[in-house]
């Protein structure tokens, strides 16, 4: 679901535009307080105007990528599908000078194959970087420049997605529906999202806060057992799941946002964390901040300027659009994380409301408090869970989920999920956590297996979803994900 304002600037005729794939303006707007068998519907005044998701689109955010990207090449970009970014450059100064492409044809041992070729240099007088959640070359400069100094640890989620055919007579095009409450316990932040759009296709996800606990909590099976609840049920009982998808969510807010400039680039979109959590829409904002960055980085390139820092992008953007939307919703994040799903929900609203009201809040500005990386228990405090099987009608198993995603990886080369400290792994991941990998991971990408009596790790990188939590999640810091070769992941056609 995207909230407009930023398509409105960037393409302003897009509503007339019969190629744009967003077709789907909400109507509906529903808001439930699940229990095992219930969903208590919240009255929509009680909710901040904020809130209000009339006037959003629902679609395919692939979809309108791709529609962007051909609008784009007629000015005259150039876009380079199949190539990720891998390195950055930097001059004789130490200010970035642009980015090197990976390079192609490597064997798993790190030989080059016949297939050999080197990545190519894409140098600028600015590299703007707009890499998403938890991005690998984000994650070099913020280290690099000191670009989290004097800010809050960044935060996340994890989200996950299938799209569904349902029967018409079930369809309501234009609804939108959000509950949280069941299946998470009331320590654990996260909820539910049911969107109807287009012809019958409904997109039901789900959203877990990944500073949860509890070793044992495994996202993609309380997503599974989330759709077994009679109100989603009855909206997905005898339709076709036709995609399955999940990425990590930026959600430290205003207090976590880094410096967003520094010689020679800046960071945009979600690469800096601009996702408005209790909104869960960042798309607008991706779009404002890039709108932002290019306003001043033209006025540089005007004034023969290059490979400077554009400073004036950092000091601006809290009084743009984008942070004003930030700045409302601050503290909702840190209060559910405080004080649990039921009072923190409602401190959260009750701040968004003076907020809007009166410019301020009763509570300041507060802390998040633990990297997601800190929060997990010792797997002998925490108690585990039993999930139920999948009946493979309205739950599934993760491999066929994976199979639902179009994933596909050439097997002959490195494994781009790097373990610094294998034996550490051993040792505290699975000998203090239990594990935790195992479960946290959307796609079965990892498995812990004895051969021979012998203790051994295994990395299913081919599965890989890309969506990096485990990056964010693994409680040593040991995990680092890396671009694979060329375009290999995920293919998200519908999503």
């Amino acid at each position: 679901m995207i909230d407009p304002r930023g398509l409105d600037v960037l393409v302003p005729d897009w509503r007339q535009d019969s190629q744009c794939p967003l077709k789907t303006e909400v109507v509906k707007d529903d808001f439930f307080w699940l229990t095992r068998n219930r969903a208590i519907k919240l009255p929509n005044f009680t909710m901040p105007p904020l809130m209000n998701n009339h006037g959003c689109y629902v679609g395919s955010l692939g979809r309108l990528c791709r529609w962007l990207a051909a609008r784009a090449e007629a000015l005259g970009v150039e876009i380079y599908p199949g190539f990720a970014a891998s390195e950055v450059l930097y001059d004789d100064r130490g200010a970035v000078r642009g980015v090197a492409t990976g390079d192609m044809g490597v064997a798993k041992d790190g030989t080059p194959k016949s297939s050999f070729t080197r990545g190519m240099e894409l140098c600028g007088r600015y590299t703007l970087f707009a890499e998403g959640a938890r991005g690998s070359l984000t994650k070099q400069l913020i280290g690099k420049f000191g670009l989290d100094k004097d800010r809050e640890p960044p935060k996340f989620g994890i989200g996950l997605k299938e799209v569904w055919e349902i029967d018409p007579a079930r369809h309501q095009k234009g609804l939108v529906q959000h509950g949280f409450g069941w299946p998470l316990d009331g320590s654990t932040g996260g909820g539910l999202f049911l969107y109807h759009y287009d012809e019958n296709l409904v997109a039901v996800g789900y959203v877990v806060h990944l500073n949860y606990t509890n070793p044992y909590l495994s996202p993609y099976e309380e997503f599974q057992r989330a759709k077994t609840h009679p109100a989603v049920r009855a909206v997905l009982e005898g339709g076709k799941r036709l995609a399955y998808g999940a990425r990590a969510i930026t959600e430290g807010g205003y207090q976590s946002v880094p410096r967003l400039s520094f010689p020679g680039g800046v960071l945009i979109g979600c690469a800096a964390g601009f996702v408005n959590v209790p909104r869960i829409k960042g798309v607008h904002n991706a779009m404002g901040s890039a709108i932002l960055a290019a306003e001043e980085i033209n006025a540089a390139l005007r004034q023969g300027r290059s490979n400077d820092e554009v400073a004036s992008y950092e000091q601006s953007w809290r009084e743009s659009v984008v942070g004003k939307d930030l700045f409302l919703v601050r503290n909702v994040k840190p209060l559910w994380s405080k004080f649990g799903t039921v009072i923190g929900v409602g401190l959260g609203g009750f701040d968004m409301w003076v907020n809007t009201l009166f410019g301020r809040s009763l509570f300041g500005t507060l802390s998040h408090g633990k990297a997601e990386r800190e929060t997990l228990k010792p797997a002998r405090a925490a108690t585990p869970i039993a999930y139920p099987r999948p009946d493979g009608r309205i739950s599934f198993d993760r491999l066929s989920s994976v199979f639902l995603s179009n994933t596909n990886h050439e097997e002959d080369q490195p494994v781009h999920l790097r373990i610094a400290d294998l034996e550490l792994q051993r040792v505290s991941e699975h000998g203090v956590y239990a594990g935790p990998s195992n479960r946290y991971c959307p796609a079965g990408v990892y498995e812990w297996t004895e051969e021979g009596g012998t203790l051994r790790y295994v990395i299913n990188a081919q599965n890989c979803l890309h969506c990096k939590s485990c990056d964010a999640k693994d409680p040593n810091g040991n995990i680092t994900w890396v671009p694979p070769e060329g375009g290999g992941g995920p293919n998200y056609e519908a999503m």
